[in-house]
């Protein structure tokens, strides 16, 4: 082991980049998309684990996990994540359903709903935000009127 930050860092995450190392996030999170600096992409983005940017992406994102806006990521885009790290620019609306973190760097032009929202000094942040827990199926109740 190794230390980076004062966290252990695995041998093999000093040699590849799939390691997310963030204090909100769990050391076995893996990236298993990555769109890099000269990326540019448009379309439709729609997995399962953990993405980051740092390219251009236009389009509409849903991820059942983490999306890291990297510091060189433009993202023009309607989020649906389970939580994302924005060090980048998002211009668009984010739906997080645990959280938001925007870094010293980062800029968000859009209305932000998620539970818990943080927002680091430095940071842009033009739109509104709701911080409430996004309703699951499960949890929406159904109004039943009686004659």
């Amino acid at each position: 082991m190794t230390l980076l930050n004062n966290k252990e860092v695995p041998y093999t995450a000093r040699f590849h980049l799939p390691y997310i190392w963030s204090g909100t996030m769990k050391k076995q999170d893996r990236i298993n998309s990555f769109f890099g600096k000269d990326t540019v992409f448009e379309g439709n983005l729609s997995c399962k684990g953990e993405v980051r940017i740092d390219g251009h992406f236009n389009g509409e994102i849903y991820i059942e996990g983490a999306l890291i806006a990297g510091e060189s990521a433009i993202i023009a885009s309607e989020i649906h994540v389970s939580k994302i790290i924005i060090s980048g620019e998002i211009r668009g609306n984010i739906i997080a359903e645990e959280k938001v973190e925007i870094h010293r760097q980062g800029k968000v032009f859009g209305n932000i709903q998620a539970p818990v929202v943080i927002i680091y000094e430095g940071a842009t942040f033009y739109g509104n935000c709701l911080m409430q827990k996004i309703a699951e199926e499960n949890d929406k109740k159904l109004a039943v009127i009686s004659k």
